[in-house]
């Protein structure tokens, strides 16, 4: 891109941007993660121990059985040690790697007037890295959400709808700024550009112009043509 270029870009007035037009989420977006880890893994420990009780008085109702307390007392161990070891077969590799799936996410939103489409960037993954650009002439929608956990770490999340992930096979919507303190900022940022894009755009490859109408000149020899055409076809 040259120098000379104007480009209007997100500047968060909280976050720091990384690098260029590159920003990422909030940290407290990974402590939300890591809290809904916690309360998975204590979710499922409980589970597990409310079921053995409710196993445990069902099987003391067979005369045959021992009592519930007995059965409890005789097993409550180690069905609570072999649910913790199996809970921390994914909570372990859960803590590992929620700070790395955190650390690879990235967003731009820009809005250019020059040679390069103004488009929504973002980034993520650890394994399987998975890039998305949408143009701004895609969009058909954007909404802010800001769920409890959100509000208590006070952040939210901006949802980018194209025409494509509109319809009503689709389950939500083509991307998602996650984790941003700013999020309403830069919807309202969004809708703004959107509402004034008019000027036509072009990418490295591809180039959107107006059709050129044909001249009168052109039609007088399609014309000219056609006529020819039906003579032929006459003398055969």
């Amino acid at each position: 891109m040259g120098k000379n270029e104007a480009e209007k870009v997100i500047r968060p007035p909280v976050e720091q941007i990384t690098s260029g037009t590159i920003f990422k989420p909030s940290r407290a977006y990974l402590k939300k993660m890591q809290v809904q880890n916690i309360i998975i893994f204590v979710f499922i420990l409980l589970l597990v121990f409310l079921s053995f009780i409710a196993v445990a008085y069902m099987a003391a109702a067979d005369p045959a059985s021992p009592s519930a307390a007995q059965i409890i007392q005789d097993y409550i161990l180690p069905v609570n040690l072999w649910s913790l070891i199996a809970n921390l077969l994914w909570f372990i590799p859960a803590l590992v790697l929620t700070p790395m799936y955190f650390n690879s996410i990235e967003y731009s939103v820009k809005a250019q007037s020059g040679d390069t489409m103004p488009e929504i960037y973002s980034k993520e993954g650890i394994i399987t890295i998975t890039r998305r650009h949408v143009p701004f002439r895609c969009i058909t929608n954007i909404s802010s959400k800001a769920g409890p956990f959100d509000r208590l770490f006070k952040i939210g999340s901006v949802h980018v709808e194209t025409a494509g992930y509109s319809g009503p096979n689709q389950k939500g919507p083509e991307t998602v700024l996650n984790g941003i303190v700013f999020y309403e900022e830069v919807r309202d940022f969004i809708l703004r550009e959107l509402r004034k894009y008019r000027e036509p755009y072009t990418t490295m490859t591809e180039v959107n112009q107006p059709t050129p109408e044909p001249t009168g000149s052109n039609r007088d020899e399609v014309l000219a043509t056609l006529r020819e055409i039906r003579d032929l076809l006459k003398k055969k």
